[in-house]
């Protein structure tokens, strides 16, 4: 199939005569048809450098036998455009888990690549900068979960995803903010350690009677959000319907109408249709959920991880051309970490 792509800087073909460009997520389509997919929240000045971007990704893709993992914080060029598969860090890892595809590139943050290379050892985890880290998996290092332990004997030990291998091997369960406390309670004990977030702890805390050890890190996002900010939008937006993600401090909790995870609040969106939303998480959640549902009104207040937008359609494009940089996990740390990841991925199967 010959492609061609508008260059950067022109106008958008009528689409009677756009060329087709293979999308994981549409179909084959044309390039009209899949900017008019995301057409609200990319400016038409943006697309046509987009385009060719994607174009190259997706061959790329067919010919390295790849997949794109995308996190929904993840840019909508990225999310709707080149991504095979879409969700929060649960969804991600129990689709890593399942993948046959040779290479797996990792569109999102690193700790979420050591994931995928936690459950497929034997593939090529790409991650397209591994500068993109997380400030919750910066906040705890195993040294500190062997401290804890020393501190609590006997007491296990759940960790957030949100956390390098190095940590995931000190642990006994991970868990997501969508599974969290499914995971605690299916431990059965009266006492669990609880790390790194300590916002998530305390949600975790209120929706559960056992006693949660908590650690002090927090998520450089959601921490900023605060509940005057969420209140002051309310009341400037009549019939607004504020959902928030549990790494949220208490006060922007106690001011929502829903508290979830990101694949909890796309599906409460799907399911009850609320005319004017606002999601108090990363501000790329909204434009992606916004693509689906062009019939409802989203309020962004706009936190950005720096982070996640360190992965581009460039750096994904080079990342599939070179098969680098690639995550590499020592086999004595994976081995160890693995077990904990499994054991989350198993819960609620």
């Amino acid at each position: 199939m010959t492609v061609a792509f508008v260059e950067p800087g022109s106008p958008l073909p009528p689409s009677s005569t756009s060329p087709a460009v293979e999308s994981p997520n549409a179909g084959s389509v044309t390039d009209q048809a899949l900017y008019d997919r995301v057409r609200r929240v990319i400016p038409p000045l943006e697309w046509p450098v987009h385009a060719p971007l994607i174009h190259e990704i997706n061959r790329l893709k067919r010919e390295r036998d790849a997949v794109v993992l995308a996190h929904n914080y993840m840019t909508p060029e990225i999310y709707h455009c080149v991504a095979d598969i879409v969700g929060d860090s649960l969804a991600l890892a129990r689709k890593a888990a399942a993948t046959e595809a040779r290479v797996i590139v990792l569109a999102g943050v690193h700790f979420m690549g050591e994931t995928a290379k936690l459950l497929n050892p034997d593939k090529i985890v790409l991650m397209p900068d591994l500068e993109a880290g997380c400030s919750l998996a910066a906040s705890i290092t195993g040294a500190d979960v062997r401290a804890l332990r020393a501190r609590h004997p006997g007491v296990p030990v759940v960790a957030y995803v949100n956390t390098s291998a190095e940590v995931k091997a000190e642990t006994d369960i991970c868990c997501t903010s969508g599974n969290a406390v499914e995971v605690v309670e299916s431990l059965g004990c009266g006492r669990v350690i609880f790390l790194p977030d300590r916002y998530l702890a305390a949600y975790v805390a209120g929706q559960t009677k056992v006693e949660i050890i908590p650690w002090a890190g927090q998520c450089e996002v959601h921490e900023r959000f605060t509940g005057a900010e969420i209140t002051d939008y309310a009341a400037r937006h009549a019939g607004l319907t504020v959902l928030a993600h549990p790494e949220c401090p208490p006060d922007v909790l106690g001011v929502a109408d829903f508290v979830g995870s990101t694949a909890r609040m796309i599906e409460f969106v799907r399911d009850r249709r609320p005319a004017k939303v606002l999601m108090v998480t990363e501000c790329s959640m909204s434009d992606n959920v916004a693509v689906e549902f062009p019939e409802l009104e989203f309020i962004r207040p706009c936190n950005l991880c720096p982070h996640m937008k360190r992965i581009t359609l460039a750096k994904i494009r080079d990342s599939l051309l070179s098969l680098t940089p690639r995550i590499e996990i020592d086999p004595a740390i994976a081995e160890r970490a693995r077990r904990a990841v499994e054991r989350m991925v198993a819960v609620g199967k």
